[in-house]
């Protein structure tokens, strides 16, 4: 299949090197094997969720997670939309849906090459655009966990298991990157880098947005997307009565996700349940309960989002199966 827009080659189009899934699934066998043997040290066998109460707090948190989703999707529609990216806002909610539902079964984040190139088919932009403004996404998540990351440190949660310099050293750097933008769009205005900005223009319009009043907008939305994440694991923690606040729900996330950065297998396995133990681990729950919760949040957050991506890839998208032919084709 030819390119949707113009004929260079599209930097959206490289496939996942198979060299990063091997290394991925080598981490992973590692990482699971490793949260195995801890398991198997431990004297009690793991708390489940019981009761009927129980059930209702996984229940709410699990449409929580369509909370989420839908609160990404409407951010995506946004970035597109600041792009000038023609497009069905539906598309920008069920293709969010379908890309974690690929990145929860193909390796190497599949679901963001999945969801790029099947947004360019089916509105005709470029790829490098579409990958821009998913590459805006990342980073508006990046800084905000970062940011999170700092105030938790600040706040001294769990004695700061990962230390404090980490933290700090990431919020300046958050601060710096901001400021080169800065500098950079205004050396722009000044008539420089004018042969950098027209090969890179296309792909890097949309993280002009971070720096608009809009940017800012979308910066406080995801933040409220990262504090209903928290409320998932908090509402999974009360399923299972354990004393988890509302910081320490925080703070497992924030790990959780920092780990998720770390090439695994698909479903980040190993590097995601090793987080959210050595998280709990900090918070002081005990270790029957830290194995139950973790097996219970993963049930929770990936379950119900890759079921839900796969009813609309099959019913809306063609099926798995055709959009990875698409995929080689192109």
């Amino acid at each position: 299949m030819s390119q949707p827009v113009g004929s260079e080659p599209d930097l959206a189009a490289r496939p996942p090197s198979r060299l990063r899934a091997a290394i991925g699934l080598v981490i992973s066998v590692a990482a699971l094997g490793g949260c195995v043997y801890w398991a198997l040290q431990q004297d009690e066998p793991p708390q489940f969720p019981h009761g009927a109460d129980s059930w209702a707090l996984l229940v709410v948190a699990s449409a929580l997670t369509f909370g989420t989703a839908a609160a990404r999707g409407f951010r995506w529609d946004s970035i597109l939309r600041f792009s000038d990216i023609g497009h069905q806002r539906s598309d920008a909610y069920g293709l969010t849906a379908v890309g974690y539902m690929a990145n929860n079964v193909l390796p190497a984040r599949g679901g963001e090459l999945m969801r790029i190139f099947m947004l360019a088919e089916r509105c005709g932009a470029r790829r490098r655009t579409i990958l821009g403004t998913v590459l805006t996404e990342r980073t508006l998540d990046a800084g905000t966990l970062i940011l999170l990351f700092a105030l938790l440190t600040a706040l001294d949660v769990a004695d700061s298991p990962a230390g404090r310099a980490p933290a700090y050293i990431a919020a300046g750097l958050v601060v710096v990157a901001l400021a080169a933008m800065g500098v950079y769009l205004r050396l722009r205005i000044a008539g420089r880098f004018v042969s950098f900005a027209d090969r890179m223009r296309i792909f890097l319009r949309p993280f002009r947005l971070l720096l608009s009043l809009h940017g800012v907008y979308l910066a406080l939305l995801t933040g409220a997307i990262w504090v209903l994440e928290a409320a998932i694991f908090w509402l999974v923690a009360q399923s299972l009565d354990l004393e988890v606040s509302l910081l320490g729900a925080s703070l497992v996330v924030v790990l959780a996700s920092f780990f998720a950065l770390i090439p695994a297998a698909p479903g980040y396995v190993g590097t995601f349940d090793a987080a959210v133990l050595f998280a709990l681990h900090a918070l002081d729950v005990p270790s029957d309960a830290a194995l139950g919760a973790a097996i219970t949040y993963r049930f929770v957050v990936f379950v119900p989002i890759t079921v839900l991506g796969l009813i609309l890839l099959v019913t809306r998208y063609g099926g798995l199966r055709e959009a990875l032919r698409r995929q080689k084709l192109e």
